[in-house]
Parts: C-alpha cells; sequence; structure tokens
C-alpha cells in the first residue's frame, strides 16, 4: 500500500510498510486488510460499529451502481480532467466517485471513510485508490501533503480541510441542490421542503466558483426507491407511516440536483506558516 501521506494516528509519526503492516517509528502497528485498505481508527468501539452500517453501505452501492448520479459523476471527472497530483476523497463513501476519478490519468487517489464497510467496498472497486479508515475530525495524513480534496455531502470541518491541503491547494465540494429528490420528498411528506444550497462560509479557504448541475430519473423499482430513501437523512428523521407511504410505489420520478463549489487554499498561507 502506499502510504507517503499516512501518518500514526496515536503518535503523528510517520508509517512505512512492513509485510502487511503499516507501522511507526513509535511501533505502533496497524495491518492491512486483505482488500489492500488500512483502517487507522482508534478506540475501543469494533471496527464496524463505525460510521454506516453494512446494510447502509450496500444501499449505497446497489443504489449508485444502476446510474442515477451519474451527472453528478461525469461532472467531477470533467473537472479534475488534465489535473495532476495527490487527491484526497474525504469521506469517500463505497468509491463510486473515486474509482471513476482514479481512472483518470494524472491523479494519484487517496480515500477514507468512517465506515469500514464503505472502504472495503470501494477497495473492491479499483486497486487505483490507497484506501483506509479515519474520522473526518483527525484525519492521519500530513499536513500540506494533498494538492486536491472532494468532500461529497459530508460536514465542513474546516480545520482539518486547510491542514491537509497544500497552499495553492483546491477542494471541491458537494452539496445537495434547492430540488434534489424532490419527487421523494413529495411522496413522503405532506409539505415538502427546498433545500437552503447553502454554501460553508470558509475562514481560511477562499471560494472561487460554484457550478449546478440538475437532472431527472426515474426509479424504475421498489428496491431503488426504498435504497436511495434510506441513503439519505430523510429516513431516519421520517415516521415509521411517512415511511410507509414509498412501499406500494413500483415507479417515481424525480429532480436530482447538485452543487459543486471550489474552494481554495491560499498560496500565501504557506508563507505565513514559514513566519510563524
Amino acid at each position: 500500500m502506499n502510504c507517503d501521506i499516512l501518518i500514526c494516528p496515536v503518535c503523528g509519526g510517520g508509517l512505512a510498510q512492513t509485510g502487511r503492516s503499516l507501522r511507526c517509528p513509535g511501533g505502533h502497528c496497524f495491518d492491512l486488510a486483505k482488500e489492500g485498505y488500512v483502517n487507522l481508527l482508534t478506540g475501543s468501539r469494533p471496527g464496524d460499529a463505525t460510521g454506516d452500517s453494512r446494510e447502509a453501505a450496500r444501499f449505497r452501492r446497489d443504489f449508485l451502481n444502476k446510474g442515477y448520479y451519474a451527472p453528478l459523476r461525469e461532472a467531477l471527472c470533467a473537472r479534475f480532467a488534465g489535473r495532476q497530483g495527490r487527491l484526497l476523497d474525504l469521506c469517500c463513501g463505497e468509491g463510486w466517485y473515486s474509482s471513476a476519478l482514479a481512472a483518470l490519468p494524472g491523479l494519484e487517489l487517496w480515500g477514507f471513510d468512517l465506515s469500514r464497510e464503505m472502504v472495503r467496498l470501494a477497495a473492491r472497486r479499483s486497486a487505483e485508490m490507497s484506501l483506509f479508515v479515519a474520522n473526518l475530525s483527525r484525519v492521519p495524513v500530513r499536513s500540506e501533503s494533498v494538492d486536491w480534496a472532494t468532500l461529497l455531502f459530508a460536514p465542513f470541518l474546516e480545520p482539518e480541510l486547510t491542514r491537509v491541503l497544500k497552499p495553492g491547494g483546491r477542494l471541491t465540494l458537494v452539496v445537495p441542490g434547492r430540488r434534489h429528490l424532490f419527487g421523494l420528498k413529495q411522496a413522503v411528506y405532506e409539505r415538502p421542503y427546498e433545500n437552503d444550497e447553502a454554501l460553508p462560509q470558509a475562514k481560511s479557504l477562499r471560494l472561487l466558483s460554484t457550478e449546478r448541475v440538475t437532472g431527472r430519473i426515474t426509479l424504475a423499482c421498489q428496491a431503488d426507491i426504498q435504497a436511495v430513501f434510506r441513503m439519505t437523512p430523510y429516513y431516519y428523521r421520517s415516521s415509521p407511516a411517512d415511511r410507509a407511504k414509498l412501499e406500494p410505489l413500483e415507479r417515481l420520478d424525480t429532480e436530482i440536483g447538485f452543487v459543486l463549489a471550489e474552494y481554495e487554499k491560499p498560496p500565501e498561507a504557506g508563507r505565513n506558516a514559514e513566519k510563524t
């Protein structure tokens, strides 16, 4: 496994591979899974008890494999085509987007997620990615080691995002568009609401551009309707009565929409850091 930018989550030392393990100078050891990823979470909770469950991960995989969100993946690939360097996919999920980006020439793809099952599924998609299990609040990656980063539908923890990016490095953030899955909301709620498309008000990263990607999809069976519902926060926020409204449906038309925002870590950030 490529471990050039990884650091020990316990002591912060660099990691090097020895056999089927990654070790730091302090003696901390992390074994590689048979799929090639490494679990860099610390704590007493079992590896499969963090992040999304196995069921949720497989719902997401099965839904994305149908290509319903292809417009977003195509937009990401178009954005990164021709770019060179290290790309870190923060909260990479089961790797549907990551694997497409990893296939682009010139990019060295790294990705992590809090869910071990998500990372396991991502590792099965492509051998061209360096994958690990970790927490977004404390990313075990060297400071200023990443040229590019992506953050899709995940919390914007600006200090860590700023820390891992090189000066001049860029983050592509994706949030749901105003009418994303509005047809699904109409089927579930008496008063469906639009998303606010709010972008984070960053302090150390500057917003360079935004792009909207929209489309319409037809969910062709009950399994696909349930899969997309269960991979959104709506499922956990809905009452059993509202959830049951989807059960008779074998087809559902809905809008989809995404906002892609690109942020930059100012190039002068590195010079300022050297002076302090």
